[in-house]
């Protein structure tokens, strides 16, 4: 490889395109591709270049974030019409940070060493603030010669650096207790926050109270603004935790574990969605309690 790693993020939404950012800042060539124009237009006024399928990227990087929803479209990204897998150089990095079941993982890693392909198995955490100042945590686990390569591109894009083996899996794994906490969390924020609100309190005061309180938690200080604001704008969807707790709900299941409390916020993550919230911020979990005084201002106001 040469001495700068050439960069490629594929999914250049709130993550990626921070992530894309802070490549670009960091000195790295750096390539972007998205199905959303506006998106690559962005990536062009940064500085990055945009590439019009995954397999033109591949042909021009060393290293690709593959920063996609889950297993199944980085699957897509890699090996179907026009993908990565076509065109990457052995020796080339393919860093997922979608979350996804370990075992999609270690089975997508094992076809791409097939091929000379390295994988990194890398969901990140942080939110698009932190992506944007490059100061991403990363749950990483995958061979160590490969993590040695590629250092530069994660220190631009992380803060924190957690390696968890020399085997793809188990950051992934990690990533799901992660989103397990984090569903749970924000379903039990927006519980209490109706119980008060619904039983006469304030809710400014409410929030203030509890955030230096021994009740708060990080999910309560970040989402509850958008509660009290009314302000459903998505920095992370309703959907998105349908999606990942549904994930964390099927692995234990399948393992024949129980998990009561996932399941409990799954299910109103679930009714948010099918009451026509799904694409509104997760904070709007909120909004499947009857009868509590909140504004209600539309996600796109």
């Amino acid at each position: 490889m040469a001495d700068r790693l050439r960069a490629g993020v594929i999914g250049l939404g709130s993550m990626g395109m921070g992530m894309a950012s802070s490549l670009i800042r960091g000195g790295f060539d750096t390539l972007g591709c998205d199905i959303n124009a506006s998106a690559l237009e962005k990536l062009t006024a940064e500085g990055g270049r945009p590439v019009a399928n995954p397999a033109e990227m591949g042909r021009q990087v060393d290293i690709v974030f593959l920063v996609v929803v889950n297993a199944a479209q980085m699957r897509q990204v890699l090996l179907g019409d026009d993908g990565l897998a076509s065109t990457l150089a052995p020796g080339s990095i393919v860093v997922g940070c979608a979350t996804a079941a370990p075992d999609d993982v270690i089975a997508l890693a094992a076809e791409l060493n097939e091929k000379g392909i390295d994988y990194l198995d890398i969901p990140i955490s942080g939110g698009a603030v932190k992506s944007a100042a490059g100061e991403l945590t990363l749950m990483a686990s995958g061979p160590s010669e490969v993590f040695e390569r590629a250092q530069p591109a994660l220190d631009a894009i992380a803060a924190t650096i957690f390696r968890l083996g020399e085997a793809p899996g188990q950051g992934s794994q990690v990533k799901l207790v992660n989103q397990l906490l984090a569903g749970v969390h924000i379903a039990a924020a927006a519980e209490a926050m109706a119980y008060g609100i619904k039983s006469g309190c304030d809710p400014q005061t409410l929030y203030e109270v509890i955030t230096k309180s021994a009740g708060n938690s990080w999910m309560f200080e970040n989402r509850v603004p958008h509660i009290i604001a009314g302000d459903y704008t998505p920095r992370s969807a309703v959907d998105i935790f349908v999606k990942d707790l549904g994930l964390v709900h099927d692995t234990a299941r399948a393992g024949r574990f129980p998990l009561p409390m996932t399941a409990q916020a799954l299910t109103m993550f679930s009714q948010a969605s099918s009451m026509g919230f799904g694409r509104e911020d997760d904070a709007g979990v909120v909004r499947i309690f009857p009868g509590i005084d909140l504004p209600t201002r539309a996600a796109n106001d």
